[in-house]
C-alpha cells in the first residue's frame, strides 16, 4: 500500500486473473471490494495514521466463498480499480486507487487528529447544512393545470414552495434551494441538474393535480417507478464521461459496461428506497391535514424524479380541478398548513437518515449530537474505533448493557472518549 497527498493505492497480489466488483457506501464512508471464490492469505496492511483518506482495512468471507475487503474512510472518495498483468518479476495484481473528491485543503486534514485517531464525523465546528431542493412545478409559459375558477397551478406551487423554503431556512442545520423562485419556465432535466450541481440531500417537487371528474379530491405523494428508473439508467450509462461522480464516488468512466450497470443499479435502488422513506413521512403528515387521494405512496415515471443519486418525491397537494380544493389552495392559511406538513415529513426523514457530515441531528430541535446508522458488518468495537470514542462511552450514550446491535439501528456518538 502506498500513500500520497493525491491518492491512496492498494495492491492485492492474486494467483491469476480475477473478476471483482467495487462500490462506495456512505454514513460512514467506505469502499467495498468483492472478489468471487477467493481467500486472503496473510494479513491486510495497517493504515498509515497520516493517510488523509483511509481509516483501516478489514475483510471477511461471504456466501459462496466470496472475499470482501472493506476500506473504512475519513472522507468521500472517487475509486478506480484495475488488474495488472505479470511484469517486472511480479505476478497478477488487483489495484485499487482512492482519490479524494475534494483535492483542496480539506482533503488533507485526515492525518491531523493526534495518536492516530480517525477523523471524527461531525467534530467540525461548521458541519454543512442539509440541503433541501424545492421545485415549484410548471412556471412561465407552462401554467400547469387550470382550475374551474381560473387558478393557474404554477402560481399555487410557487406560493407553497416559497412558504416551505422559509420554514426550512428557519430550521437549525437545514437550508432550502429554490429550483425556481419566479414565474419562469425551467426544463424538467434542468431542475434535476440544478439540484445535483448543488449536491442537494432531498428533492421535492410541488404540484396541484387535476382530473376530468371535479369530485376527485385529496393529496398524493409520488416516487419514481422502477420502469422509469430503468429507462433513465440507460441514459446515464450512455453519458459515462460526464457522470464520474454519479454513484457515491465510483468512477463509471473507468468501469466496464457490466460493472457500471451494476453500480448504477445499486445507487438507484438505494435512492429509491430513501425516496420511499421520505415520501412516506410526508404523506403521513399530509394525511393529518386532510383527505389523501391514495393511502400509500404512488409510483410514476415523472422526469423530475429521475435523479439517480438524490432521494426525490413529487407532492400533489390537492386537486385543483375540485372547486372546493381549488378555493382552499388559494388561501394563505392553507398554503402555510401544507408547507408545515411537508416540513414535518422532511424532518422525520432526516431524523432517521441524517446525511453524513451535516447538522441534520439538530433538525429535531432536541439538541441531539452525532449519530451512526448500523450497516451490515458493523460491530460496536469497529464503530468506536472509527469515531475515536471508547467502547464504554458508546455503550453509556446508548444505554447498552452488552455489544449486541442491529442493522438500521441509530447509535448516538458521544463527544470524546
Amino acid at each position: 500500500m502506498s500513500v500520497a497527498p493525491e491518492q491512496t493505492r492498494l495492491e492485492l497480489h492474486v494467483n491469476g486473473a480475477v473478476t471483482h466488483r467495487i462500490f462506495s457506501l456512505s454514513d460512514p464512508d467506505r469502499v467495498v471490494l468483492d472478489i468471487p471464490e477467493a481467500r486472503l492469505t496473510g494479513e491486510l496492511p495497517p493504515a498509515d495514521p497520516q493517510d488523509p483518506l483511509l481509516v483501516g482495512l478489514r475483510s471477511g468471507v461471504r456466501d459462496q466463498g466470496e472475499l470482501r475487503v472493506v476500506m473504512d474512510l475519513k472522507q468521500p472518495v472517487r475509486v478506480k480499480s484495475f488488474p495488472l498483468n505479470p511484469e517486472g518479476g511480479q505476478g497478477h495484481r488487483l489495484v485499487v486507487e482512492l482519490i479524494p473528491k475534494d483535492k483542496g485543503p480539506a482533503s488533507q486534514r485526515g492525518g491531523q487528529p493526534g495518536a492516530g485517531a480517525p477523523a471524527a464525523r461531525g467534530r467540525s465546528p461548521a458541519a454543512r447544512p442539509v440541503l433541501v431542493a424545492i421545485d415549484a412545478g410548471h412556471g412561465g409559459k407552462d401554467p400547469g393545470a387550470i382550475g374551474s375558477g381560473g387558478t393557474n397551478e404554477k402560481n399555487l406551487t410557487l406560493a407553497i414552495a416559497r412558504r416551505l423554503a422559509v420554514l426550512v431556512d428557519k430550521e437549525p442545520g437545514m437550508r432550502p434551494l429554490m429550483i425556481r423562485d419566479a414565474d419562469v419556465f425551467v426544463h424538467l432535466h434542468e431542475r434535476i441538474q440544478k439540484a445535483r450541481e448543488a449536491k442537494a440531500d432531498l428533492f421535492i417537487s410541488i404540484h396541484a393535480d387535476a382530473f376530468t371528474n371535479p369530485n376527485v379530491r385529496g393529496s398524493s405523494v409520488f416516487t419514481l417507478s422502477e420502469r422509469g428508473a430503468t429507462s433513465e439508467a440507460a441514459k446515464w450509462l450512455a453519458d459515462r464521461e460526464n457522470s464520474a461522480d454519479l454513484v457515491g464516488g465510483v468512477d463509471l468512466k473507468s468501469s466496464d459496461d457490466v460493472l457500471a450497470n451494476v453500480l448504477l443499479n445499486m445507487s438507484q435502488n438505494a435512492t429509491l428506497e430513501h425516496s420511499g422513506e421520505a415520501a412516506g413521512a410526508v404523506l403521513r403528515n399530509l394525511s393529518r391535514l386532510g383527505d389523501t387521494h391514495r393511502a400509500q405512496v404512488q409510483k410514476a415515471g415523472f422526469v423530475v424524479l429521475k435523479s439517480p443519486d438524490i432521494p426525490s418525491m413529487l407532492v400533489e397537494t390537492a386537486f385543483i380541478s375540485n372547486p372546493e380544493e381549488e378555493a382552499r389552495l388559494t388561501t394563505p392559511a392553507h398554503q402555510q398548513r401544507l408547507a408545515e406538513a411537508i416540513l414535518s415529513g422532511i424532518k422525520a426523514y432526516f431524523r432517521k437518515y441524517p446525511p453524513p457530515g451535516t447538522g441534520a441531528a439538530k433538525v429535531s430541535g432536541a439538541g441531539a449530537g452525532r449519530s451512526h446508522v448500523i450497516q451490515a458488518g458493523d460491530t460496536l468495537s469497529s464503530i468506536a474505533k472509527r469515531y475515536g470514542v471508547s467502547l464504554s462511552a458508546l455503550r453509556s450514550a446508548n444505554r447498552l448493557e452488552g455489544d449486541q446491535i442491529r442493522v438500521g439501528q441509530a447509535l448516538a456518538l458521544p463527544e470524546g472518549g
